[in-house]
């Protein structure tokens, strides 16, 4: 039988932004809908503990500087760090949560212990760079487990997958001059953050490793699902990583107040099966996801849902060689 963790906290919730779609709901739709998935598939649902990072999983990542500036403007009660992204009193606490629940997921595939490990968190993460907060955005959560499971020496070549609606433009920031680090990307332009156009592909080393393919608004299933399969999963199954990451955000999805790209919740489906499938034929022992966007919560339910149960049917057609 496959095994799905569940990764997640209720004192993530104490992150609060006042009359903001990033809200403390979002935790228990994805959990539910995790739950949802692992159970259609016929998996079995582990939950465990999560334990906050402290300093030295963040650093190798984020600037001293940087950490120091948003640890004491939560302990001063926080504010409006830009227009959008708020910092509260216990924000910090929620974001080390976040990251650490990231880690975890990573940690437990690359040691076998999980087929699927999803990490339920918030604050997301992809827009946050070395020294930024961004986009909702304060540490970021998936760039984080990349330096964890390099430091534990998991994995060294990792793949990012991000199907966020939003461009990654964090991720891609930290990792641009990666040659060990694939990130392959999804999203509606024109939109916020402006970024991920097709000639973005890294710099200097990292040259020829960042794979970006732009939506139009209403795009829908078909080109999100052909830009999966025909394009991206291809130039990441060309790389061959060590390790699978995703960051799942689900604000593609037609019922998302903040976005128009027309996903449902087959669309996910199909580009889950479709990598679970991949992570078998590179004989990896799993996939790790952690939530991003997302803010209708009965679609965040339904995605995360039909996401879990994709990639539990790709791992088992990939491994029977269907």
């Amino acid at each position: 039988m496959r095994t799905v963790l569940l990764l997640t906290d209720a004192a993530m919730a104490l992150h609060a932004p006042p009359d903001h779609p990033e809200r403390p709901e979002r935790l228990a739709a994805v959990e539910g809908g995790v739950a949802n998935g692992a159970a259609a598939a016929g998996a079995r649902l582990e939950r465990r503990a999560v334990q906050p990072v402290g300093d030295e999983a963040i650093t190798p990542v984020h600037a001293d500087r940087y950490l120091t500036a948003l640890d004491e403007a939560a302990a001063a009660g926080g504010g409006w760090l830009d227009p959008d992204t708020y910092l509260g009193r216990d924000s910090m606490r929620a974001a080390r949560l976040a990251a650490g629940a990231t880690i975890q997921a990573a940690s437990a595939v690359g040691h076998g212990e999980a087929d699927v490990a999803f990490a339920v968190v918030r604050p997301p993460g992809h827009h946050a760079g070395a020294e930024r907060a961004s986009g909702f955005c304060l540490l970021n959560n998936v760039a984080l487990a990349v330096a964890a499971l390099r430091a534990a020496g998991l994995a060294r070549r990792v793949a990012i997958v991000d199907w966020d609606v939003h461009h990654g433009d964090g991720t891609q920031e930290i990792f641009g001059a990666d040659p060990d680090l694939c990130y392959a990307s999804t999203h509606q332009v024109p939109l916020f953050p402006g970024s991920g156009n097709r000639d973005e592909q890294g710099v200097g080393s990292g040259a020829g490793t960042k794979h970006n393919v732009p939506l139009s608004p209403g795009s829908g299933d078909a080109a999100f699902v052909s830009a999966w399969t025909g394009e991206l999963l291809p130039a990441v199954a060309a790389f061959r990583p060590e390790a699978i990451l995703v960051s799942a955000g689900y604000d593609a999805h037609a019922a998302d107040p903040l976005a128009d790209l027309e996903v449902t919740d087959r669309g996910y489906w199909d580009v889950a099966t479709a990598l679970g499938e991949l992570a078998a034929r590179l004989e990896l022992r799993g996939v790790a996801l952690t939530l991003e966007g997302g803010y209708d919560l009965d679609a965040l339910r339904a995605s995360a849902a039909a996401t879990v149960q994709g990639l539990l049917d790709g791992l088992e057609r990939g491994t029977r060689g269907a």
